[in-house]
């Protein structure tokens, strides 16, 4: 039976970090096995969806390089793919459950079951308490027919038989059972005959051929229902196989990763950004934060999952040829933000420089500077060792596209000796008067004109470095003049010597 998987996100808000690793690893075990990943908008509940999600979902996979084979806004021919679309199917199935006993229709309201919740601590609609409630198991036949006849709103509910151990064989976890007394009656279809997700789930897993559900943690409590409703249609010999992946953990370690340690820590907790109707509902992403997706990806693999080997630095596709579910942990993996950045200077210094200068084109066009291909490119070059975001390309290497906003006035003020000025006006003509301007020419003749006067490559250098970038960080000094071009050169120069004098006390400022 060839490998089918889904990643059936609720449009309910923005896409978690913690949903993109369980879209990873889904794709991951896919392709490892030749097999097919599948994208399933789970939007049962109709009052949790927020405009916008669901294409914030294919947006994200899509910047993270995760395409499916299948799934809404992708085709394929089990759909459809959106749960709210399959609605007329639900019903039949769930019905289907009562006529078999597995299911009952209940008819309680919801504000009868709200003071049974007040007069009773945790109360729970099961096995001890539907027998004194108002459900087809309790009223007669003529009763439960002439109500529903009628029109009077109910759901249905799965029959939870008690005394059973559920056996569950988890591909990560190992065997974990349950007792069938702990449960209660789930819900399965709501008074708006819409599913519950575990009916939806169930049904469309097993309509769409899923052979393996791999998902968070936080739902193996509910694989136990799960698992009587595949027992209850006869579906347990195409039951797919389970693996509930380990949480994300907060930075600190203590606790499960949540949309708001984003703000709390000031680390990016989505893939990319989400903009909602307020600032506490509004969140960036790692690709607004200068990440690049194969970095994200890198990081988020590694995050439960260990290849085996020390290794670290794993392409999508090698991610592919290295994947198994026996190799990811039980236990929850801290989210270590330094760790991403780590990543994502290794990708930064690995990509080509033209691919870069792709990456740079829209955050300089942002800002009004040149965007030109060859300019761009360079801006790549110099700045690529030194940057740990893309972002940095253009916030810390902001010299390269516009005149220096400000000097570092304490190393000015180290480096500068008015004795200098004459010296540093023969070097800003002669510089001037160059006729080739590239890097290896201008510091062969810079050299010579030190070598001529008797100085020192800590007397000009470092002065030139400031002149050019305002800090004594950046590139090589030779290499920014090249690429700023003689005219730009020569005038910043010139404006930090104004500004050399001003700091030494040589001229009213």
């Amino acid at each position: 039976m060839s490998v089918r998987v889904r990643f059936a996100p609720s449009p309910t808000g923005a896409l978690h970090i913690g949903g993109v690793r369980t879209a990873l690893y889904n794709y991951l075990f896919a392709r490892k096995n030749k097999g097919t990943f599948i994208l399933r908008i789970e939007d049962t509940d109709q009052n949790r969806l927020v405009p916008g999600a669901e294409d914030y979902i294919i947006e994200a996979l899509k910047w993270t390089g995760l395409i499916p084979d299948e799934g809404v806004g992708f085709g394929g021919d089990k759909g459809p793919y959106r749960q709210s679309d399959r609605k007329d199917l639900y019903k039949k199935y769930a019905e289907q459950l009562v006529e078999h006993g597995h299911a009952y229709y209940a008819f309680d309201t919801p504000e009868a079951l709200d003071a049974q919740r007040q007069a009773e601590a945790n109360f729970t609609y099961n096995h001890q308490t539907r027998d004194s409630l108002i459900n087809s198991l309790t009223l007669p036949p003529n009763a439960v027919q002439a109500k529903l006849l009628a029109g009077e709103p109910h759901v249905i509910r799965l029959k939870v038989e008690p005394g059973q151990e559920i056996h569950i064989r988890d591909l990560i976890r190992g065997d974990v059972v349950f007792q069938s007394s702990e449960l209660d009656d789930k819900v399965l279809l709501k008074a708006d005959s819409m599913p519950t997700y575990h009916l939806a789930n169930i049904v469309d897993d097993h309509l769409m051929g899923i052979t393996h559900v791999i998902r968070g943690e936080e739902w193996l409590p509910s694989t136990a229902h799960h698992v009587l409703l595949y027992r209850g249609f006869g579906w347990t010999q195409t039951m797919p196989q389970f693996a509930h992946l380990p949480l994300i953990l907060k930075p600190v370690g203590n606790g499960k990763l949540s949309k708001r340690d984003g703000a709390k820590f000031g680390i990016p907790v989505f893939p990319i950004a989400w903009q909602g109707d307020t600032p506490e509902d509004s969140f960036t992403g790692f690709r607004e934060a200068g990440f690049l997706p194969q970095a994200v990806i890198n990081f988020m693999a590694l995050m439960g999952w260990h290849p085996g080997s020390d290794d670290e630095i794993f392409s999508l596709d090698e991610l592919v040829r290295q994947f198994s579910i026996e190799h990811i942990s039980k236990s929850g993996a801290r989210f270590d933000y330094e760790k991403a950045k780590w990543f994502n200077q290794r990708y930064i210094q690995a990509a080509t420089d033209a691919e870069l200068a792709g990456h740079i084109r829209p955050l300089a066009e942002a800002r009004g500077y040149r965007t030109d291909a060859a300019f761009l490119t360079s801006v790549a070059t110099l700045m690529k060792e030194r940057v740990t975001f893309l972002s940095d390309f253009v916030e810390q290497g902001y010299f390269l596209f516009e005149p220096v906003s400000a000097y570092d006035d304490a190393m000015a003020q180290k480096k500068w000796n008015p004795a200098l000025q004459p010296v540093f006006e023969a070097l800003i003509e002669m510089l001037d008067q160059t006729p080739a301007f590239d890097a290896a020419s201008l510091e062969a003749a810079v050299k010579q004109f030190m070598q001529e006067r008797g100085l020192k490559p800590g007397d000009i250098f470092s002065l030139l470095r400031l002149s050019l970038a305002g800090t004594m960080q950046g590139p090589a000094v030779f290499d920014m003049a090249e690429l700023l071009g003689k005219a730009d050169t020569v005038l910043r120069l010139r404006t930090a010597l104004e500004y050399f004098n001003r700091v030494a006390g040589t001229t009213a400022p």
